[in-house]
């Protein structure tokens, strides 16, 4: 069975200093085997994901907002759904040095910089290719950011490319260039509900990680290498009820064959989750306010504050490189 796309029409933006007034478009992959996504070129935002329990029954499984102007009302819109960039994550004082020259970024959470600065990517309405592939569906995004951009370096062109495929599969490809020296780090934002609804303290979870990074009191990871968590409240590394207990952590992930394994017991619904990526940022949503434990955020990407520590994976990227980034979703229910 082919799969198809479809486009609707969703509204206008109010526009900001980096982006006028511009439409907004959803666009539904549909495999025809019970997996469906709904992706809006605002933020390049994972809107909708249907997924089948074990009777048949396609339910979604992210949290998403009202509306547009829900959207757009960061009061209202903890990152939800969205393509995060430049720099996914902390920048400790929202500063960086490249080659001797210090850049002073964007500070929207308090004197840090978080999540790519108060107009980061995911505030930006993204160009969108729709990519049919036989059984499989694609969605192409992209977007231009300029040199300067929440203090950042170089001209950097990013694409997100979303693709639902058969057997379940949902993958987000990264890739980007520059045209001056700078960091880069995306990831997508969407609190997983394999639910459908009400609270995740009934779904298990586990993480490829004996490791975590030690956070202060303003998330900034702490000096020295990351914690070993075998055996202790942080390991996950086997199946855990979330219960009530409150996540907010970058997992060290030991081995890319394999990021977590997120399983709802009720519905049947598991999801697993395989990257490339050095680090899995986990969040159970305790600060999302009036959605409170809603959904869980499992991003994938580089570990935080990575552009100051020498000791972690690097993040650099050089005109005539390309950044990638392959994080694949696939979905079962028994």
């Amino acid at each position: 069975m082919a799969a198809t796309i479809r486009r609707e029409t969703v509204g206008t933006t109010a526009g900001h200093a980096g982006q006028g007034p511009t439409r907004v478009d959803a666009y539904t992959l549909d495999t025809g085997e019970g997996l469906a996504i709904t992706v809006w070129t605002y933020g390049a935002g994972l809107v909708e994901v249907l997924v089948p329990d074990r009777e048949g029954r396609p339910e979604n499984v992210v949290v998403n907002l009202p509306d547009l102007a829900a959207y757009q009302d960061r009061a209202r819109n903890p990152y939800v759904g969205s393509t995060v960039g430049r720099y996914c994550r902390c920048v400790a004082g929202g500063r960086l040095v490249l080659d001797g020259v210090t850049y002073e970024l964007d500070r929207n959470d308090g004197r840090h910089h978080l999540h790519g600065g108060a107009i980061g990517f995911d505030r930006y309405v993204w160009q969108a290719r729709p990519e049919p592939r036989g059984d499989a569906a694609a969605l192409r995004l992209r977007l231009d950011s300029p040199d300067g951009d929440q203090g950042y370096p170089g001209a950097l062109s990013a694409e997100v490319v979303y693709e639902v495929a058969p057997g379940g599969r949902l993958t987000f490809a990264y890739e980007a260039t520059t045209t001056a020296t700078t960091v880069v780090s995306l990831t997508n934002h969407a609190f997983w509900n394999l639910a459908g609804s009400g609270p995740i303290d009934g779904h298990t979870l586990a993480v490829n990680s004996t490791r975590t990074t030690l956070f202060d009191d303003q998330l900034v990871p702490l000096p020295g290498p990351p914690a070993d968590i075998a055996g202790g409240p942080l390991d996950y590394s086997g199946p855990r009820t979330l219960g009530d207990h409150a996540l907010d952590n970058c997992f060290v992930l030991d081995d890319p064959a394999w990021a977590a394994e997120l399983h709802d017991p009720v519905s049947g619904r598991t999801m697993r989750v395989v990257t490339d990526q050095p680090g899995l940022g986990v969040y159970t949503a305790d600060g999302f306010s009036g959605r409170r434990r809603s959904g869980i955020c499992l991003e994938a990407g580089a570990l935080p504050d990575a552009p100051n520590r020498a000791d972690y994976p690097p993040v650099r990227l050089d005109p005539g490189e390309v950044y990638r980034h392959r994080t694949v979703h696939h979905f079962s229910a028994g």
